[in-house]
C-alpha cells in the first residue's frame, strides 16, 4: 500500500536524520522508518512497516503509549510523551532500550500522520556523563593551575561572583562584599593599572586583549597577594558588551623574581664599583709618576726663583720638565681611554618605538615594574641609526630612575609618560621620559649628570653620566628639562638613518 508522503524527497531527507523516527498513519500503524529506526530496532523497513506501533512498545507499557497516541490524535500538537524514566522501546529480538519519546503532527492532503522520535537514553547519558567527565577535568586543570575564571557584562559587573573570584579579582567597586572577611582589595598604586587596562580591553579601536599583573591586598590578615590575568573583550554594534578571562595567583613567582632581580641589582652595583675602582686604580698608577715628577720639577722652579740671582737656564729646564711630565700624563689617560673604548660602535636601524616597548619590559623584569606607561609614540616614524643595546640601556636607566624616585616619595599613583617624536629642529628622534615624582631641586639639578655624584644611599652616579655618553657615541644629546617643575623630565635626541 503506497502513502502518500512515499516518495524519494521524502525518504532521502526521512534517513538523513540522525534520530531514530518513524511516521504513523492515525489508525497507529507504521508508515515509514527512517535508517536510524531500522538500525535501533533491528528491523528491515519490509518488517516494520505495517505493524501497528504498540508492537513496538514493551507489552507493560502499550497501554500508557497507547493512551498518549489516541490523546494526541484529539489534540494534535508537538510535545514529549515523557522521561526516560517511564518509557522504552522494544527491540525485533525483544530488548528494551530507554528512550525519550517525542510526537509531531504531520497534515498531507486532510491525512494526519504522526512523526515519533525516539531519543536514546543512553546516548543521552552518555553525553551527560562525557560533559560531567570534561567539567570536572576543567575543575581540575583550573585547580592545578591556580585559575579562577571570570565574566564581566557591559556594566563590567561580575557574574557569578564567588568568594574565590572575589578574593583574585579584588572588591574595592563592590560595597556589599566589605564584611566578607575573605574578599580582597586592589593595592591602591596598582589600581590605576588595572583600570587602565580594562579601558584598553573595552575600547572598540583595540584589539579586546586584556593583560595586566597587579596587587591585591587581603582584607582578612593583610597578606599581598599577585594576581595575573588574562581575557578577551566581546563587542556588539562596537560596543563592548562582556569581558571573559580567568586570573591567578603569581604571588610565589613575583617573590622568586623580586629575590633574583634584588640579586642582579646587587651584582649590578658590585661590578659597577668595581669596574670603577679598577678604571680609577688604572688612572692613578698612569698619571702617578708624571704627577711627582711635575712636582718635584715645581719644587726646582720655586727654588731657583726664590734665589736673589735667577737661574733662567735652571728655571727653563724645570719647566719644560712640566711640560714633558703633564704631556706624558695626558697621553697615558689618552691611551687608557682608547683601551677602555676600544671596539667599533655597531649601529643598526632601529625603530624607536618597539625598542621603548622593549625597555618597558626589561624595566618590568628587572624589578621597576609598580608604574603605568603612558605611551605617546608617533605612528610611521623614520628609522634611527644607533645602537639598540646602548639607547635601551639609556631607556632603562631614565624608567629606573623614574621609578625609584616615585618610590622614595611614597607615591601610589605612579605613572612615566614616554613620547617619541620627530624634532623637526634638529631632524631627529626625539625621545621624552616623564615622571610624576618629586622632582630635583636647583642644585641636584645642576650637578645631576656628573660621575660619582648621587642622592641615592646605595647608588654610585655614574647612571645618567653614562647615559649622556652613550647619547653622544650615537650622534645624539641627553639633557634635563630645568622647565618643569613637577617631577623630572629627560629628554634625548637619535639621528634619523640616512
Amino acid at each position: 500500500m503506497a502513502y502518500p508522503l512515499q516518495n524519494l524527497s521524502f525518504q532521502t531527507l526521512f534517513d538523513a536524520v540522525a534520530d531514530a523516527m518513524l511516521l504513523i498513519s492515525n489508525t497507529g500503524h507504521v508508515v515509514q522508518a527512517n535508517t536510524a529506526s531500522q538500525q535501533l530496532l533491528g528491523y528491515t523497513a519490509q518488517e516494520i512497516i505495517g505493524l501497528e506501533v504498540e508492537a513496538l512498545i514493551p507489552e507493560g507499557y502499550r497501554k500508557h503509549h497507547h493512551h498518549h497516541r489516541v490523546g494526541f490524535i484529539k489534540n494534535p500538537e508537538k510535545r514529549a510523551m515523557g522521561s526516560g524514566n517511564d518509557l522504552s522501546v522494544l527491540t525485533k529480538d525483544g530488548k528494551e532500550l530507554a528512550v525519550d519519546i517525542g510526537l509531531s503532527p504531520i497534515h498531507h492532503e486532510s491525512e494526519l500522520y504522526v512523526l515519533i522520535t525516539f531519543y536514546s537514553v543512553f546516548k543521552r547519558q552518555e553525553v551527560e556523563r562525557a560533559l560531567r567527565i570534561s567539567e570536572e577535568r576543567l575543575r581540575l586543570a583550573k585547580k592545578a593551575a591556580g585559575l579562577v575564571v571570570f565574566d564581566f557584562d557591559e556594566k563590567l559587573k561580575m557574574h557569578d561572583e564567588n568568594e574565590a573570584l572575589m578574593a583574585f579579582w579584588g572588591s574595592d567597586s563592590d560595597k556589599n562584599n566589605q564584611n566578607n572577611k575573605n574578599v580582597s582589595v586592589i593595592h591602591p598604586q596598582d589600581k590605576a593599572i588595572r583600570d587602565s587596562a580594562i579601558r584598553d580591553a573595552i575600547t572598540p579601536t583595540g584589539n579586546g586583549e586584556f593583560n595586566v599583573e597587579y596587587r591585591v591586598i587581603n582584607l582578612a590578615d593583610n597578606s599581598i597577594h599577585w594576581v595575573s590575568a588574562t581575557g578577551k573583550a566581546h563587542f556588539k554594534d562596537g560596543r563592548a558588551t562582556r569581558l571573559l578571562g580567568a586570573a591567578r595567583d603569581i604571588t610565589e613567582q613575583k617573590i622568586l623574581e623580586k629575590k633574583l632581580q634584588d640579586q642582579h641589582a646587587e651584582t649590578e652595583t658590585l661590578f659597577a664599583k668595581e669596574v670603577a675602582t679598577q678604571t680609577a686604580s688604572a688612572i692613578a698608577h698612569e698619571i702617578n709618576q708624571p704627577l711627582t715628577a711635575i712636582s718635584a720639577y715645581s719644587e726646582v722652579a720655586l727654588h731657583a726663583l726664590e734665589q736673589d740671582k735667577i737661574d733662567s737656564s735652571s728655571l727653563k729646564r724645570a719647566l719644560e720638565g712640566c711640560v714633558t711630565q703633564a704631556q706624558r700624563a695626558g697621553g697615558s689617560l689618552h691611551e687608557l681611554l682608547a683601551f677602555l673604548q676600544k671596539g667599533e660602535l655597531i649601529k643598526d636601524l632601529l625603530d624607536i618605538n618597539e625598542v621603548v616597548k622593549e625597555a618597558l619590559v626589561i624595566a618590568k623584569n628587572y624589578g621597576y615594574y609598580d608604574f603605568y606607561p603612558l605611551l605617546q609614540l608617533e605612528s610611521n616614524i623614520r628609522p634611527v641609526l644607533a645602537n639598540k643595546t646602548q639607547v635601551l640601556k639609556i631607556l632603562v636607566n631614565l624608567l629606573r630612575n623614574g621609578v625609584e624616585a616615585m618610590r622614595g616619595a611614597g607615591i601610589s599613583s605612579s605613572a612615566i609618560s614616554i613620547t617619541v617624536r620627530t624634532n623637526a629642529n634638529i631632524s631627529m628622534a626625539h625621545v621624552t621620559v616623564q615622571d610624576v615624582g618629586p622632582g630635583l631641586s636647583d642644585a641636584v639639578a645642576k650637578r645631576i649628570f656628573e660621575p660619582f655624584f648621587t642622592t641615592k644611599p646605595r647608588g654610585i652616579g655614574m647612571g645618567l653620566a653614562i647615559s649622556r655618553t652613550l647619547a653622544e657615541a650615537n650622534g645624539g644629546q641627553l639633557w634635563l628639562d630645568p622647565d618643569i617643575k613637577v617631577g623630572a623630565t629627560f629628554h634625548f635626541t637619535l639621528p634619523f638613518a640616512k
